[in-house]
């Protein structure tokens, strides 16, 4: 989203994770998505990296450049638990029958914890850290919708209607359904693909 935003325009390639092509561990040997390789060579390989990057070439929103550097802390702080403990239960949770280790709501319910901070977040402002939308809402937006959409019925029934609004606004919202254009995956041969 904060590409699109931007108006930076890129070729797109686009990988299935269980068929890693070795031309994404020749840009970046994490091995991760997503990859963002510019013009001068330079790697970028985390997503709020690319976030920053993509909002400090342009951000017409005020996303990243309206915020001082209390927000900009929080921000990062919110973006590391949820690249951290967050995504690491976010994984299991989906993925529970590889991790039989605990059950699915253990890790479910892990996961839950740090919604009902959110929500709490959400109760004092619109959005996650101020009254309009910044890019620490952006960051942990796809997270959240993948933790609700693995039990969408327990999601939506749980108290935090804060985070439920917050979430639906972003499902609707044209800086969501204008990036989730479906892709071939890319080959070599393939033609060029380019975003947006």
């Amino acid at each position: 989203m904060a590409l699109r935003v931007s108006g930076q325009s890129l070729i797109h390639r686009e990988v299935v994770l269980s068929r890693r092509p070795q031309a994404l561990y020749e840009q970046s040997p994490k091995g991760t998505v997503p990859v963002l390789v510019l013009a001068d060579g330079q790697v970028i390989d985390e997503s709020w990296e690319i976030i920053q990057w993509a909002l400090t070439q342009s951000d017409p929103h005020h996303w990243w450049s309206d915020l001082d550097s209390e927000l900009r802390a929080e921000a990062t702080r919110l973006v590391k638990q949820n690249d951290g403990p967050f995504k690491k239960q976010l994984d299991l949770y989906k993925y529970s029958e590889r991790h039989p280790e605990e059950s699915r709501e253990t890790y479910r319910d892990r996961g839950e914890a740090i919604l009902a901070e959110l929500d709490g977040l959400l109760n004092k402002h619109k959005y996650l850290i101020a009254e309009k939308m910044t890019a620490a809402d952006i960051a942990l937006f796809p997270f959240i919708r993948q933790f609700a959409h693995v039990d969408k019925e327990w999601f939506s029934s749980l108290p935090y209607t804060q985070l439920q609004r917050w979430l639906a606004e972003f499902l609707e919202s044209e800086f969501f359904t204008g990036v989730m254009k479906k892709y071939k995956e890319w080959s070599p041969e393939a033609e060029r693909v380019y975003f947006p």
